[in-house]
């Protein structure tokens, strides 16, 4: 399971010191003394959670826009809202992912949605979706008599397969992962999002990165259609902190499945998985792109050129971090001894 910015890297905040109730109006009805408004509301929580995610939270508990929030502060509230407003604002001071509240968060243009079974969309992530329709989108591949075929291993919400599957419509797209209660999720996703397209429906199977795959029909896919025998492309977030690390204790990682954080060992055994693999499911000049750690790119360099991919490189996102490395496989040139040529990063 995945998905977006490193989370050991920058971990969403939990909202720090639970500060006490405020004065004036906003205090008197703290204690129910007086008729309770918009205002009001986002006074008294402001000093407990910042004044972006209180009304956040607030747009979402009344059902209004976030210009309503102005437009209409002095409304008195029911107070069957004002209840639902404070304990979502306890449970944010608290710790719990502002995500989890919402049961959504906003990924490549797209609200998907998430609970404790799927990792939280991060936007990091969205440089990996833009690196697979760059690729999608070169003349020899849109040229091609066939639409591509791209799997996405670790899917968890499926965002990256969505995503990528929404901007490329004929584009057939085959997403796995391990947890049942993950695919669930992704499915609901991929119904509200992609409820037809000339591609088809993205194909979920459940299983360990490519033991989810077979090369047999499906009577779960419309038509009984197999999977690919190879995929033009690989895409995958997978879990990358490494075991014991102390971030995996703080802020919005502290809820989410630690199976889609860390590998349980030292952050690049399930890379280096996906990069063994890679070679028996993509097709002679298809791409493998992977999102890893802030610190990990020369490492996944590393294994992707011992693997044999050709054009190895990583891209940095907005932050100027390596994000993503991939690369090219060609079968000549993989039984050949690679190259000692530097990587490309750009």
């Amino acid at each position: 399971m995945r998905s977006g910015s490193d989370p050991a890297a920058t971990v969403a905040g939990a909202g720090a010191t639970v500060a006490s109730a405020g004065s004036g109006t906003a205090g008197r009805a703290c204690h129910g003394t007086s008729a309770i408004t918009a205002a009001d509301l986002l006074a008294r929580a402001r000093p407990r959670i910042g004044a972006r995610e209180a009304a956040l939270l607030l747009a979402e508990v009344l059902g209004w826009r976030r210009t309503e929030l102005l437009t209409r502060d002095h409304e008195v509230l029911p107070p069957a809202s004002v209840a639902e407003f404070d304990a979502w604002v306890a449970r944010r001071a608290a710790g719990e992912p502002i995500a989890h509240l919402l049961g959504h968060r906003e990924f490549f243009g797209l609200r998907l949605r998430v609970n404790a079974h799927v990792l939280i969309p991060r936007p990091e992530t969205e440089l990996l979706v833009e690196a697979a329709l760059a690729w999608l989108a070169e003349p020899q591949q849109s040229a091609r008599p066939e639409a591509p075929a791209v799997l996405d291993l670790g899917t968890g919400s499926g965002a990256i397969a969505i995503a990528i599957a929404a901007q490329a419509p004929t584009v057939r797209v085959v997403a796995t992962d391990h947890s049942a209660e993950a695919l669930a999720v992704a499915r609901d996703n991929a119904q509200t999002h992609l409820p037809a397209r000339p591609g088809g429906p993205i194909e979920f199977r459940q299983g360990d990165w490519y033991a989810a795959l077979t090369r047999e029909p499906s009577a779960t896919v419309a038509g009984g259609a197999p999977t690919p025998q190879r995929f033009d492309m690989i895409v995958s977030n997978p879990p990358y902190i490494a075991d014991g690390d102390p971030h995996l204790e703080q802020g919005d990682l502290r809820y989410e499945p630690q199976g889609a954080l860390t590998d349980g060992a030292d952050g690049l055994r399930a890379l280096a998985a996906i990069i063994a693999g890679a070679s028996d499911w993509l097709r002679d000049g298809g791409v493998l792109w992977l999102e890893h750690g802030y610190d990990q790119a020369a490492a996944v360099r590393a294994l992707l050129d011992a693997q044999g991919f050709q054009a190895v490189a990583s891209h940095r996102d907005l932050a100027g971090i390596e994000r993503i490395s991939g690369g090219r496989w060609h079968r000549a040139a993989a039984s050949s001894s690679t190259s000692g040529a530097p990587p490309v990063t750009r």
